[in-house]
């Protein structure tokens, strides 16, 4: 496994590094190793296998999705603060304080006087806080959360469950904020697995079914599409997509073939996708109705691609197009080279998830999770959760526009500030000279930012009129 994490590195960062900078950063990871092996002798997880490879997993996952030197590197060391010897002084020391810093923000937090849960708490808080202005921190979390869930089966059913439902709440949700579609849809359905290992299991049968009834098929169609694309000299990759075990995927099992199967094409330009789409269509009957292009524009769950859904033969088959840079960046989201990442609105989201009411707002985060864009009047665009209100626009603008809000207009239209949002709007907000806050409002806005201004302005209100 490690040649395989050496290769890798050397393909993302050979081009970029002389000779000799390349061999000291590929010294440093070999170091690491040494002093990981080092560090975890004679340490056994509770499956019974040697320490080491927890964390040689880890940093193979983080290698594979683009993670540089350093991140490597605290991936190999990320659990010796917390179960050795090993202090973050020592790691500092040897390898510089990005890399302590990374190591710090993925060790726990430690307490005598507290309670489990109010240490995971504070370790919530610890790792967000340090993810607000490095989000490599969480990317190695989801690495190390993957795997745990994948190695598992020797804690106790409850303890698995905890685990699982902590993932589906909280890690999901953030690795769809970072533009990681993939890692989050790996990350919900382990836990849906474990969360619901009697229906995970009938599902998973299920696609196997549906793999061997289909694989003549498959290899059918797949020869007609390379066929037409050769004849056309356009170059493209065909990969099956089975859709992995989740609550709606389970609920979709009846309708078979159609809804549980993708055939994921990749092209090497965006000029490219139009023209397979063109190709394809004249294949296979396009289903009316079933076309959507999120390639110049990302779709609320962030993936960029064409979609639709043709007749081949008896079947119905979804086909999702997309070129090779942007499956990298579905894949990797915000670590793949060239991913354009909104990271003020990401620190701006997970600041006011840390002000809100509780610890760690996971309501607010699953919610924010699936995102529309909507525009000023200047014709400035801004994403926000879908769902938001026109009260949530006005306050993403500036916390005094919201608080002064009273009515708004949607595309040219005027609307109650409880009015929904739909993506493409454009929207403008009417202001009073004075705040007219209610506490109704609160039910109106869905936004961390939205409500929590609203609960410190109502909070404020009540002590001046009692003092």
């Amino acid at each position: 496994m490690i040649t395989e994490i050496m290769e890798l590195l050397v393909t993302h960062f050979g081009a970029s590094l002389s000779e000799d900078e390349l061999d000291h950063e590929l010294g440093r990871v070999e170091q690491a190793l040494a002093d990981a092996r080092s560090s975890h002798q004679g340490q056994m997880r509770k499956s019974g296998e040697p320490y080491i490879f927890h964390p040689l997993r880890v940093t193979h996952l983080a290698a594979r999705h683009w993670m540089d030197f350093s991140s490597v590197i605290a991936a190999l060391l990320h659990d010796v603060v917390e179960d050795t010897p090993v202090t973050l002084d020592d790691v500092e020391k040897k390898y510089g304080s990005e890399v302590a810093h990374l190591v710090d923000g993925l060790t726990k937090v430690t307490s005598e006087v507290k309670s489990r849960d109010e240490l995971k708490k504070e370790t919530y808080r610890k790792t967000v806080l340090v993810a607000i202005d490095d989000i490599r921190v969480l990317c190695l979390k989801f690495w190390d959360r993957i795997d745990n869930l994948l190695t598992i089966d020797a804690l106790p059913p409850q303890k698995q469950s905890l685990i699982a439902e902590e993932t589906r709440t909280i890690y999901v949700p953030l690795a769809q904020h970072l533009g990681m579609g993939h890692v989050a849809t790996e990350l919900e359905s382990l836990s849906y697995n474990l969360l619901y290992p009697k229906r995970g299991e009938k599902y998973n049968q299920k696609i196997e079914l549906l793999k061997k009834e289909n694989t003549e098929y498959l290899r059918k169609t797949r020869a007609k599409i390379m066929t037409a694309c050769e004849k056309q000299k356009l170059s493209v990759q065909l990969k099956d997509r089975w859709r992995s075990f989740s609550v709606a995927a389970v609920q979709d099992m009846p309708r078979g073939f159609a809804t549980l199967y993708t055939l994921e094409v990749q092209v090497d330009r965006m000029m490219d996708a139009y023209i397979f789409l063109g190709l394809l269509h004249g294949l296979f009957p396009p289903i009316p109705g079933k076309l959507r292009d999120h390639l110049n524009l990302t779709s609320k769950h962030g993936y960029q691609a064409l979609k639709t859904t043709v007749q081949v033969g008896e079947q119905r088959m979804r086909v999702e197009i997309t070129t090779r840079k942007f499956a990298r960046f579905n894949h990797s989201g915000v670590l793949a080279p060239g991913f354009k990442f909104r990271h003020d609105n990401f620190r701006s989201l997970m600041k006011s998830l840390l002000d809100g009411e509780s610890a760690f707002d996971t309501e607010a985060l699953k919610l924010a999770s699936a995102t529309i864009q909507v525009y000023t009047p200047r014709g400035e665009s801004r994403t926000l959760p879908e769902g938001s209100s026109l009260l949530d626009f006005a306050f993403e603008i500036h916390e005094s526009l919201g608080l002064h809000a009273r009515r708004g207009q949607i595309n040219g239209r005027t609307r109650q500030l409880k009015t929904r949002l739909l993506d493409g709007d454009q929207a403008v907000i009417e202001t009073s000279e004075k705040p007219e806050v209610l506490p109704k409002w609160l039910e109106w806005a869905v936004t961390p930012k939205a409500r929590n201004t609203i609960r410190r302005y109502l909070r404020n209100k009540v002590r001046s009129s009692q003092s």
